[in-house]
């Protein structure tokens, strides 16, 4: 603590107990970046510590901007030469005698040690809740990290006070700290630039942007470590360099500098063609040719186990990494290395997601005399599946003396199921998530087969059937849902009928043969939950004619932050009708893309029907 030569480089900082701008600009970014009352710039000297940078004091100690040692946390950090990270202050050995705890309100804290060029620990940048704190791994990195570009600045104070006495040598000196400084910098940027990422190729451009900008390659790349020992290189979507589709991929123990930089966990530098030309493959020296590149670095993605690949920085120009330059591209490939991961997971995820929802989403059938498309998009967060549906099946044709039934329904309708009779289905089953997700699977496949259990009993009496084994079974689903019966009529003239029922679910839209306009079929009952019991369920009859369109949708299509349901349901219907003569995928697509959006919050579901008119004769 009292070290004559720590003091000096103290005092060398030219800071005391009076604001500094800079300083302050370190508080509150640590106060912003960890959501934390208080952040400090503490410099300790040998009697007491004062605070150039400080934010969230309250007076005597604001004003002040200083403390005796008996007040200090931050003197731990200054006598170990090494961090203090305390959840609760009050129960660590170290620091519960400490009279910042009842005068400071010092609970939660975290201090990094601030440096000089010779290693002397000068204070410490802290961050301080007023309640227990769990501090998380990339809470102390971000500290870390400022409390390096901190360190730099101060560092580059002392050589500011030292130029005098040494002008050529602090003029080196300070030309150093400050490209420090702006890599620390550098460091900051890159942080929050890929803390959003969440694919491979954003990651790239991402990179690629951070660091142009400052250290100027005239290439950046990234390359992969995959399974059975390949590399692959992520090609950039811009197309600027060619040879990276030539060279998309090659294997790991290949001659390669990024292959050698992953291989043996290091980073490997190419200082000229000629060392390229000595050392690796031809097909290395084409690819660098290619770019116009007269030097390169190729630094290992940290990975858990084994590297996850190598990012690579090219120069059209000599460029000598030193051992600054060294240190921030290992930690920028650290950053990379982990928004990597969250890409490959995030890319992991969907392409589960998208094979459980095409296991539980089978396709739809042939319908002579109909045109049928359906669309799934998940939602833009979450598991990427859900509990929306769609489902769509021809029914077995059946004769009241086949059914046993009697001939007529209550509804005066014939108890018959004809040839061709399909049923249509679209729901939403509570929640976005996997739960929800089999909860529909289950929902979907219990309707379906209350619907072959009560052959021509018509829609009404399939959703009863399945409310009252959800409830008996303890399924515990709830949602909503429409479920309609097509039956043909005797010619292709004659066009359909629609006969359905509504759960409380949006009511489907009907264009009809002239399209001049869109009809809302509103008609419609309660929700399904097992709390309600066992509700009456109504029938709805409609004819369509040949050239209708109808389209069956659940509320991520129309459910948006801003709007309005009636609102986007009347959008949906311009759409509906603008493009009705559009083949009806691309329909589908056009609806999600044009009313819901790239990045719905919830699940959407669409199913639509068209009948064709039948040629002229």
């Amino acid at each position: 603590m009292t070290d004559p030569a720590r003091i000096a480089a103290l005092r060398d900082t030219g800071l005391s107990a009076r604001a500094d701008a800079g300083m302050d600009r370190f508080a509150r970014l640590v106060a912003e970046l960890l959501d934390v009352p208080v952040a400090l710039v503490s410099l300790v000297d040998s009697g007491e510590q004062f605070f150039p940078g400080m934010v969230g004091l309250d007076d005597p100690w604001a004003s002040a901007r200083q403390t005796p040692l008996t007040h200090s946390l931050c003197r731990h950090v200054v006598a170990d030469s090494a961090p203090l990270v305390v959840s609760d202050a009050r129960a660590d050995t170290r620091t519960r005698e400490s009279l910042a705890i009842p005068e400071l309100n010092v609970i939660g804290y975290a201090g990094m040690p601030l440096t000089d060029t010779d290693g002397h620990v000068l204070g410490s940048l802290c961050a301080i809740d007023n309640r227990p704190r769990q501090w998380s791994a990339r809470e102390l990195r971000v500290l870390e990290d400022l409390a390096a570009a901190c360190s730099a600045d101060l560092q580059l104070r002392v050589a500011s006070l030292q130029r005098e006495q040494a002008r050529e040598r602090a003029a080196e000196l300070s030309r150093r700290l400050e490209t420090a400084l702006e890599r620390s910098q550098l460091l900051l940027r890159s942080a929050d630039a890929l803390a959003d990422t969440t694919g491979l190729a954003e990651v790239r451009q991402q990179i690629r942007n951070v660091i142009t900008g400052d250290l100027k390659p005239t290439y950046v790349g990234l390359v992969l470590a995959e399974e059975r020992g390949r590399m692959r290189r992520l090609i950039d979507t811009a197309g600027t360099a060619p040879m990276e589709k030539s060279y998309e991929r090659y294997g790991l123990d290949d001659a390669w500098p990024t292959a050698r930089a992953a291989r043996e966990n290091r980073t490997i530098t190419v200082d000229s063609p000629a060392q390229l030309e000595r050392d690796y493959a031809p097909e290395a020296v084409e690819a660098f040719t290619s770019l116009g590149l007269s030097s390169a670095v190729c630094v290992p993605l940290p990975g858990t186990v084994i590297p996850l690949g190598t990012l690579v920085l090219g120069w059209d120009r000599p460029h000598e990494i030193d051992i600054m330059e060294q240190a921030i591209l290992t930690s920028l490939a650290g950053y990379t290395a982990r928004a990597v991961e969250r890409a490959l997971f995030v890319d992991n995820r969907i392409n589960t997601a998208r094979q459980m929802q095409e296991a539980l989403l089978t396709d739809l059938p042939t319908v002579p005399g109909l045109e049928l498309a359906a669309l799934y998009r998940p939602a833009a967060a979450g598991d990427l599946v859900g509990g929306d549906w769609y489902d769509a099946y021809l029914l077995p044709a059946t004769t009241p003396a086949e059914a046993g039934k009697p001939k007529a329904a209550a509804s005066g309708r014939p108890d018959t199921c004809p040839a061709g009779t399909a049923v249509l289905s679209v729901g939403d089953v509570t929640g976005h998530d996997m739960q929800a997700a089999t909860l529909m699977g289950q929902a979907r496949s219990m309707l379906r087969q209350a619907g072959l259990d009560h052959l021509g009993r018509g829609p009404a009496c399939a959703v009863s059937a399945f409310e009252q084994a959800n409830a008996h079974l303890g399924i515990e689903a709830s949602g909503s849902l429409v479920h309609a019966h097509l039956r043909p009529g005797t010619s292709a003239r004659e066009g359909w009928e629609l006969t359905w029922t509504n759960a409380g679910h949006p009511p489907p839209l009907l264009v009809g043969p002239t399209g001049t306009a869109t009809e809302r079929l509103h008609e419609h009952d309660a929700i399904f939950h097992p709390g309600l019991g066992a509700p009456a369920r109504t029938e709805h009859q409609r004819h369509l004619s040949p050239g209708s369109l109808l389209l069956l949708y659940t509320d991520g299509l129309v459910e948006r932050r801003g709007s309005t349901i009636d609102t986007n349901i009347d959008a949906t219907g311009r759409v509906l009708a603008a493009h009705r003569h559009a083949p009806l995928p691309e329909l589908l697509t056009t609806l999600a893309d044009t009313v819901a959006g790239a990045d719905a919050d919830d699940d959407i579901a669409l199913l639509a029907l068209r009948i064709p008119r039948p040629p002229d004769r």
